[in-house]
């Protein structure tokens, strides 16, 4: 027993000194020292010797075992250190060398986009951009706007009201701001309003959340010609120089008389399928915006800010650049303006 222990260690030592790689010395250390190996079943094996026998057998295979571990560490150490050597040449970095390609960096929204779109056409005519607060009073939404104690627009179903605190509300249109504009500045006053709205709606063509475009222009001798001159611009300037507009009577709290804004329509009809036109269905116009003349009324809550109703005059519109960014750019579902399908968005970079 004594003579094969002997073997065993001088094949192990053999075989450990000319191991290659970390992985190969392991593979080694489980061959001749693992729980399977034999050299740690002889030792296991003692108790069944006869007595004279185990006490030299023991030692022999006590000392093998001891030898072998602290040559596989040794070696173990001259590898790892040699393999670290090739991957710290192997990992070298070259500086060199040109950098990657950068990346494209991102792009604006297709809204973003939109809304400062829609801005420049009006600050071009001579508006200038103010913002207001999302949450607002019932004062400054409804009855400064001349909304009627019944008007459907109060009822708690249509509009979100904030918990707890009275008569507070998270805006329904950006209008407010007409009020606080007159009270921060006498006329002439030409502003536009963007931000965001909310109101109680989800489905393909509205979101409780969106953003609407308010504008208003108070000032001495103007008229409904006026009014239709500033929105044929904008119509010209987003949807092309051929469009025109038209408008149709209609009611709103706050604008006397009221009208809706059409632009005609911009597809190419002449090169279309038989099935109707998507945009107009066949009218050959597309509803585009609410707005009217500034009603008197309105004036009313802020006569002492210098808006006398018997000298001044003004037009106010407001449109949803949603539906701006829907009709310009083909899009059939206005949730996916929300969804952040990069797919989507990237058509618009």
């Amino acid at each position: 027993m004594i003579e094969r222990i002997a073997a065993l260690r001088a094949e192990a030592e053999a075989a450990v000194a000319a191991a290659g790689t970390s992985a190969e010395l392991e593979q080694l250390r489980v061959r001749y020292l693992g729980r399977k190996a034999e050299l740690p079943n002889v030792l296991r094996g003692i108790a069944q010797l006869e007595p004279a026998q185990r006490g030299p057998t023991g030692k022999a295979a006590n000392q093998a075992r001891q030898a072998l571990d602290a040559l596989i560490a040794a070696r173990g150490e001259q590898l790892a250190g040699g393999e670290l050597e090739q991957r710290l040449r192997a990992d070298v970095v070259d500086v060199t060398l040109p950098g990657r390609p950068p990346q494209p960096v991102g792009h604006l929204h297709l809204l973003t986009a939109t809304r400062r779109e829609i801005e420049d056409v009006f600050l071009g005519l001579g508006f200038r951009i103010a913002e207001g607060p999302e949450v607002e009073t019932v004062y400054y939404n409804f009855d400064a706007l001349n909304h009627a104690p019944t008007h459907p627009a109060r009822d708690r179903l249509d509009t979100f009201y904030v918990e707890g605190a009275g008569d507070v509300v998270l805006r329904t249109h950006t209008s407010p701001m007409q009020i606080r504009a007159m009270e921060a500045q006498p006329p002439p006053l030409y502003v536009i309003v963007p931000g965001r709205v909310y109101r109680r709606d989800s489905d393909a063509t509205h979101t409780p959340q969106f953003h609407q475009i308010e504008g208003l222009a108070v000032d001495e001798d103007i008229t409904l010609a006026d009014l239709k001159g500033t929105l044929l611009a904008f119509a010209r300037a987003i949807f092309g120089p051929d469009r025109e507009v038209r408008l149709r009577p209609h009611f709103f709290p706050f604008t006397e008389p009221s009208v809706e804004v059409d632009v005609s329509c911009f597809m190419e009809h002449s090169a279309r399928p038989p099935q109707r036109c998507r945009v107009c269905k066949d009218t050959g116009w597309v509803e585009i915006l609410g707005s009217g003349m500034v009603d008197p009324n309105v004036f009313g809550y802020v006569a002492e800010h210098g808006y006398d109703a018997e000298r001044v005059q003004g037009f106010a519109f407001g449109m949803g650049i949603e539906r701006i960014a829907m009709l310009k750019h083909g899009v059939p579902d206005l949730r996916l303006l929300y969804d952040n399908d990069a797919r989507f968005l990237e058509q618009f970079g």
